[in-house]
C-alpha cells in the first residue's frame, strides 16, 4: 500500500505572517506523521517556507513551472529555480491554469517532463467539467487528459491528482461511488506505483470517507491548507 500524500494548494493566498501557520502545523505533527506532508505556497514564499520545514517532515512545492531551464520567459519560474529554492515537488495542469491560462495536455506534459529532469515530482491535475460529467464524458475526458498529460520519456516518481472542475473551491464533493469509479480508471492506467490524490473541497469533516476509498492515495487541498487546525485535521484521518 502507498502511503498517503496530503498536499496542500494555497493558490494566490499568504503572506509572510501566513508563515505563522506553518509553524503551527510544524508543532502539530511533530517528528513522525501519519501521511507524508506537502505545502504548496506562493512562489513568494516558497524558499522561506522551505527553510522553515528543513528539518521537519512537512516537504514543499510549487504551484507552476515553465517548460523552459531558462530564457527570456518574462515572470515566468523554471523547474530548475524551484528545486534550487528548496521544493521537492510542482504542480502541473491545475484546472485553473488549463481555464485561466488556456494550458491543454500537450503543456502539461512538457512543464512535467522539465519538473523530472529537474528532480522534482510533479503533481499532475486532470479532471472534468460539470458539462463533461453531465454529458457522461467524464471517464473518458479524464483518460485522455491522463495519456496526453505524462512525460513520455524522463523517468522518476510522478503523482496524479483527480480534482473534478466543478468540485474545486465549490463546497460541492464528488462522491465516494465518483470518486472510486475515477479513481479504479487511473489505477488500471497508470499502473500500482503512482500515487493518486484526490482533491475538490476536501475538510477535515470529509477528509476520513475519501481517504479511505480504494486506490485514493492522499488528498490535494485548497482552502482547509490555510490553517493549520484545517490541514492537520485532514492529515489526521489519513
Amino acid at each position: 500500500m502507498l502511503r498517503k500524500l496530503i498536499a496542500g494548494n494555497w493558490k494566490m493566498n499568504g503572506l509572510r505572517h501566513s508563515l505563522d501557520q506553518v509553524s503551527s502545523l510544524m508543532q502539530k505533527v511533530g517528528k513522525a506523521p501519519k501521511a507524508d506532508i506537502l505545502i504548496c505556497p506562493p512562489a513568494l514564499l516558497l524558499m522561506e517556507m522551505a527553510r522553515m520545514t528543513k528539518d521537519s517532515p512537512i516537504m514543499v512545492g510549487g504551484q507552476d513551472c515553465h517548460w523552459k531551464e531558462s530564457g527570456a520567459h518574462t515572470g515566468e519560474i523554471s523547474a530548475q529555480m524551484l528545486a534550487n529554492a528548496g521544493a521537492s515537488h510542482v504542480i502541473v495542469g491545475h484546472s485553473e491554469r488549463r481555464a485561466d491560462c488556456g494550458e491543454n495536455s500537450k503543456t502539461v506534459r512538457h512543464k512535467a517532463e522539465a519538473a523530472l529532469a529537474a528532480g522534482l515530482i510533479p503533481i499532475i491535475c486532470v479532471g472534468e467539467t460539470l458539462a463533461q460529467r453531465e454529458a457522461g464524458e467524464a471517464a473518458s475526458v479524464v483518460r485522455d487528459q491522463v495519456e496526453q498529460s505524462m512525460p513520455t520519456q524522463s523517468k522518476g516518481e510522478i503523482v496524479i491528482a483527480y480534482e473534478p472542475v466543478w468540485a474545486i473551491g465549490t463546497g460541492k464533493v464528488a462522491s465516494a461511488a465518483d470518486i472510486a469509479e475515477i479513481h479504479a480508471l487511473l489505477r488500471e492506467q497508470v499502473g500500482p506505483g503512482i500515487r493518486l490524490l484526490y482533491g475538490g473541497s476536501v475538510k477535515p469533516g470529509n477528509a476520513a470517507e475519501i481517504l479511505h476509498i480504494e486506490n485514493v492515495d492522499g488528498a490535494l487541498v485548497g482552502g482547509a491548507s490555510l490553517t493549520a487546525e484545517d490541514f492537520f485535521g485532514i492529515i489526521e484521518n489519513a
